[in-house]
């Protein structure tokens, strides 16, 4: 089966917009059970279908637990490269860290053997035509990594840097807050 065949069937499975929501202005993500309609700005509608092929290759649906998944993934396949859409994946892994830790690690670990999809310098249109099996043969590492100690203190640092980008906007809030409640400011 295609690509593009596996694709539209991924965005029915999952009630996704057609195309991943590419044309739309505005997507939508929940977060502490409120829906937040994020601007959808160009760098993430021209990668988009990347990231929704990376739950096909790796069986994950769009729960936060897929998304922890998917995020460890991109973690340790070097997704970070590719700025600034890494920062919506390091914010994003940041907060399904919290629900879903054993998936972040999953997908870390995983994520060491494979090749990020990104990384492969594919056109959209060439990745659409390809065959699925063709995919996961390409984005297999040739060499097997184990989790050794340099990959658990590349997760450890990750899993920081996710964190502190998560949380950065209510530790800004709290620290104003205390700042003015204390009256540091002399207003």
């Amino acid at each position: 089966m295609t690509v593009k065949s596996l694709l539209t069937e991924f965005y029915k499975e999952n009630e996704l917009p057609e195309n991943g929501g590419v044309n739309n202005d505005k997507f939508e993500i929940r977060m502490f059970g409120i829906n937040l309609k994020l601007p959808n700005p160009k760098f993430r509608k021209d990668i988009i279908h990347i990231h929704d092929i990376e739950h096909i290759l790796n069986k994950c649906d769009v729960s936060w637990k897929g998304e922890a998944f998917i995020g460890g993934w991109e973690l340790s396949t070097g997704f970070w490269k590719h700025f600034p859409v890494c920062l919506i994946s390091i914010v994003s892994t940041g907060y399904s860290f919290w629900l879903h830790p054993k998936a972040v690690y999953k997908g870390f670990k995983k994520g060491l053997n494979d090749i990020g999809i990104i990384d492969l310098k594919i056109s959209k249109a060439d990745l659409m035509k390809m065959e699925h099996e063709e995919l996961l043969k390409i984005t297999k590492r040739e060499k097997h990594v184990e989790m050794g100690f340099f990959q658990w203190i590349q997760f450890v640092l990750w899993i920081l840097i996710c964190q502190v980008s998560f949380l950065f906007p209510f530790l800004a809030i709290g620290l104003i807050w205390i700042l003015t409640r204390y009256n540091y400011f002399n207003l």
